[in-house]
């Protein structure tokens, strides 16, 4: 990949003016929008090849970074929040650095103790901000964030029920046309919802209910991370698909005739990639 500088001195879009009167030069740069994506995706390219995400990278055929984010809507200089964002900070090590490298804020809402480790090396992920999230928690933001991120987290917060108080937050936290992104395990809208998501998986209906009953507008639905092999009715829930590949219950042995590469081939879960929109 090619320095930044030079990116930007290669593009059509910079103007340079070299006056060599008296032994000085003077350059002036005038940035266009086209050469300012270049530098965002620098930034975003960078973040995602970095040796910070080398054992994580492998995820990447199911998850989708890049493509993802840019459907969200992730650009330079904005103020990010990822809800729960995980002891490994799957996306945080993509999210915290390219905020530190194009201008912005990166925010994490409700972590724990190996998270805190994970990000208190501010060289590399810059200054991550950290509040509290869940079901007494109080406000996120003051209502100056431009993205709000979560994955495989709706199911959780429904599961043990305040799934509309975490809508709300999100609505309360974000600026008006503030987007919400949210990727969730899949669960057909042919079946039955449980309440209390047992299976890990959830409907794109329900999601659209809770975020329209939050105020929020439906902006779209992508199928960035969607995967036809997943049926979502597998004996262990969505764990029982890679990357936790759960073969048993908790505290008891594998089935002998359990067919763990079954699972393997299917690959990680369904998920809907949803878009939301908070008012003007």
């Amino acid at each position: 990949m090619k320095p930044l500088s030079s990116l930007l001195l290669t593009c059509a879009s910079v103007c340079l003016l070299l006056t060599a009167c008296g032994g000085s030069e003077e350059i002036v740069a005038e940035i266009s929008p086209q050469t300012e994506t270049v530098v965002q995706m620098s930034a975003l390219e960078t973040a995602l090849t970095s040796e910070l995400r080398a054992e994580q990278a492998v995820r990447d055929a199911f998850r989708h970074p890049k493509e993802t984010l840019e459907f969200f809507g992730l650009t330079s200089g904005q103020n990010v929040i990822e809800i729960w964002p995980g002891g490994a900070g799957w996306y945080a090590n993509i999210l915290a650095p390219y905020a530190k490298a194009s201008g912005g804020s990166y925010t994490a809402a409700g972590v724990n103790d190996t998270f805190r480790e994970r990000v208190a090396n501010v060289e590399t992920y810059g200054m991550v901000n950290i509040v509290e999230f869940g079901a007494e928690s109080g406000a996120l933001a003051d209502g100056d964030a431009d993205l709000i991120l979560s994955f495989r987290n709706v199911h959780n917060w429904v599961g043990r029920g305040f799934q509309e108080k975490a809508f709300a937050d999100f609505y309360a936290a974000l600026k008006p046309g503030g987007i919400l992104g949210v990727v969730e395990h899949r669960l057909p809208e042919s079946a039955e919802q449980d309440l209390k998501t047992r299976g890990g998986y959830v409907q794109l209906s329900y999601v659209k209910a809770l975020a329209e009953e939050a105020g929020f507008e439906f902006v779209g639905v992508s199928d960035i991370n969607a995967n036809a092999k997943d049926t979502a009715d597998h004996p262990f829930g969505v764990w029982t698909l890679p990357p936790v590949s759960r073969s048993a219950n908790r505290g008891e042995e594998t089935a002998t005739d359990f067919d763990a590469a079954k699972y393997e081939a299917i690959g990680e879960s369904d998920r809907f990639t949803a878009k939301f929109r908070k008012p003007e």
